[in-house]
Formats: C-alpha cells, sequence, structure tokens
C-alpha cells in the first residue's frame, strides 16, 4: 500500500467515531472530539483531529489531517481538511454535501459534492479538466460518497461495520474500500486504554475504480494485498465501535495509528442554534 493511498484509507476508518452520537438524537445536541497520531517507523508523522456535532437529525462533521514532527521537517507540507453534513433516517445516513480542501506544497485544491438522491454536483476549484483516460464516468461516481460521507455509511452498520465495499470519491480518484472482518481479541491484549469488551480487528483493502493515479495498474493491485488492519472498540455505553488503533505496511515503514483524546459532550444553546443555520 503506497503512502498517499494509506493515507486515504486511515482517514476514512478514523473519520467514523463521532456517528455513535447519532443513534441518540433524543439526548439533545452533542459534540464529539477526538484526536489521533500516526506514525512512522515510530517517528511522529500524522496528526487527525475530528469533530462531530449532532443536533436532533442533523449532523456536521470536520476533519483536518496534518504533518507535524520529523515528517513535517523533512518533507513536503501536507494539510487536509474534510467537511460531512446531512441527516438522519431510520434507514441510516441521508448525505446532503461534503467537501474536502487540500494544500500539497504551496498547490491548495478544494472539492465540494452536492447530493440528490442518485445524482452528485461537483465544484472544483481551481478547475479541473481530466484526460479522457482519467475521467471518471457518470455511471463509476453513481453510489459514490466523499471520504467523511463513506465513513458515516460504515459507521451507522455498528457491530456490522466489517464485510463491506465502501465506494469513494475525492473528486480525482474513485477508490472502492474493501473492508473485511479478520476476528476479534479482548481489549486488554489490544492495548486499547478504555475500551470495553472485546475489540473487532477488520482488514481495509483499497481498488482503483476510476480517475487519476500516481501507480501503475499492475503496481495497484497488488498493493491489494497488503491491507490495512483496524480495531474497532466500544469506548462508551453505546453498541457502536470506533476505530482505536490501526496498522498498515507501506513502501515507507510500518504506519500505526492510535487515539490521544476522546471527548463528547452537550452543546451550548448557542452552538446547537448555529448548527441550524
Amino acid at each position: 500500500m503506497r503512502f498517499r493511498r494509506a493515507l486515504a484509507a486511515i482517514a476514512l476508518s478514523t473519520a467514523v467515531p463521532g456517528v455513535a452520537m447519532a443513534q441518540d438524537a433524543a439526548s439533545g445536541a452533542r459534540q464529539v472530539d477526538i484526536a489521533y497520531e500516526i506514525t512512522f517507523a515510530g517517528l511522529s508523522g500524522f496528526r487527525i483531529d475530528l469533530t462531530a456535532k449532532f443536533n436532533g437529525s442533523n449532523y456536521d462533521i470536520e476533519s483536518r489531517t496534518f504533518k507535524e514532527g520529523v515528517l513535517r521537517a523533512v518533507t513536503m507540507h501536507y494539510d487536509g481538511r474534510n467537511r460531512a453534513w446531512g441527516g438522519f433516517s431510520p434507514q441510516g445516513a441521508r448525505p446532503a454535501a461534503g467537501s474536502l480542501s487540500i494544500v500539497v506544497g504551496d498547490k491548495p485544491r478544494t472539492w465540494v459534492a452536492q447530493y440528490a438522491g442518485s445524482t452528485v454536483q461537483e465544484t472544483h476549484n481551481p478547475a479541473y479538466t481530466p484526460s479522457p483516460q482519467n475521467a471518471i464516468s457518470e455511471e463509476q461516481r453513481r453510489g459514490s460518497l466523499d471520504p467523511l460521507s463513506a465513513a458515516l455509511s460504515v459507521g451507522m452498520a455498528g457491530d456490522a461495520a466489517c464485510d463491506r465495499t465502501v465506494q469513494t470519491n475525492d473528486g480525482k480518484r474513485r477508490i472502492d474500500v474493501i473492508i473485511k472482518k479478520v476476528g476479534t481479541e479482548p481489549a486488554a491484549k489490544a492495548g486499547i486504554p478504555g475500551a470495553q469488551g472485546d475489540v473487532l480487528i477488520c482488514e481495509i483493502f483499497t481498488k482503483r475504480v476510476a480517475g487519476e493515479f500516481d501507480s501503475a495498474p499492475k503496481e495497484a493491485e497488488t498493493e491489494r494485498e497488503r491491507p490495512m488492519r483496524i480495531w474497532l472498540a466500544r469506548l462508551d455505553q453505546s453498541q457502536m465501535r470506533y476505530p482505536a488503533k490501526l496498522e498498515a505496511q507501506t513502501g515507507f515503514g510500518t504506519i500505526r495509528g492510535r487515539i490521544l483524546s476522546f471527548r463528547e459532550r452537550p452543546m451550548t444553546p448557542d452552538e446547537s442554534q448555529a448548527m441550524r443555520k
């Protein structure tokens, strides 16, 4: 698994946690704040901060991924922000829109996807016109979601989060994220502080569908045999499972991730009112 694709899979998996709060809309408006640390060969690499807000049947989730430590000092600047908003129904999440804003070096890119039934309207800045071989067709785009909205679709599955394929689209690449259950183990053995009961272990594979990729097709298919492994734990009194630990093998070495902090609180009246606007 190449570094960029491993990071994309990590961003998807760590976007899941806030969904737990949406299961209990009757308890009032709430906010979940989670911080993750991603290391490479034991060295500081990336930080992922996520804030999920829930007010009745509405949600608004934002995440930021940025470099820190040694990786920040010796590699190109990177800062990625994702947002997803919409509502919930008995059938699950109803995404209204999702966006991403990425800065690599000194080159920013933003993309917004707005959903209406099975159709999606995209806005790129700067304008993006792919070559014919890199274009994503309407059929390939249908049913796909931005990374954070796709994560919601996984989180709403609860204990059945694994053994599914999630269709993702970031404006330039259509990727299938394939999640498979490996097994379970006691929380103590997994080394996850605060976890309750057993921990669900899953593997995440990625499969390119269409779009603009750096690697050759043959290499990309080989990478599917090097999955990322993720541990999903119960960290509160709900039945939801939160990504709590991960490992991935890349050409740069082993990527490891862990939760730095987990906090949930009621939203203030002002915060609740602002979210409804």
